[in-house]
């Protein structure tokens, strides 16, 4: 992607792996918005309740701002919506069931996942793209937030903490790789 990295034969343009992180990061806020659409039908009027619809708030930015790329470059979004529609909401809604411990943990891991993918993709992107490294940029800010307020809020002391981390951050860059490619 920058100017300075050599592309090899196989390896996909500047433009084709710019596509296909706006496709990932697309899927990416539309899992997100779910997971705390799932979470919030479970906890309902509990004490977090509005701390999630904050973070929910966020991640709708993030999935309008991808959405309008997707349009605006004519991406083609991943074939794997209707399931990310399905798997985020469950994974939401199941975590936040355990309790809200739970729910901060699902969101520890997730952010913690997110924050290593962008990360690699700011790096790749360097200035070849400075608008939507910027964008990134923020949203990854925006990501660690949401990881810092997850652990504020007791995520460590969640039933199993490390296990169900463990999981869900498998599973989160498991469903970057698909999204990436499919």
């Amino acid at each position: 992607m920058t100017e300075t990295t050599p592309r090899l034969p196989g390896d996909p343009s500047a433009q084709a792996s710019v596509a296909r992180m706006i496709r990932v990061d697309h899927a990416g806020e539309y899992g997100a918005v779910r997971i705390y659409q799932g979470q919030l039908a479970a906890l309902r009027s509990r004490a977090k309740a509005d701390l999630v619809r904050h973070m929910l708030a966020q991640e709708q930015r993030h999935l309008d701002t991808f959405t309008g790329l997707i349009a605006d470059r004519g991406v083609r979004p991943t074939v794997l919506l209707p399931f990310w529609h399905l798997a985020g909401f469950a994974l939401g809604a199941m975590t936040a069931a355990l309790g809200e411990r739970a729910a901060m943990a699902c969101t520890v891991a997730v952010e913690e996942a997110i924050d290593t993918h962008y990360q690699k993709q700011i790096v790749a992107l360097d200035q070849a793209e400075p608008d939507l490294r910027a964008t990134i940029s923020k949203f990854r800010d925006e990501e660690l937030e949401h990881r810092d307020t997850g652990l504020a809020h007791g995520a460590e002391q969640a039933p199993a903490y490390r296990l169900l981390r463990a999981v869900i951050k498998t599973g989160c860059r498991a469903a970057i790789a698909l999204s990436e490619r499919i």
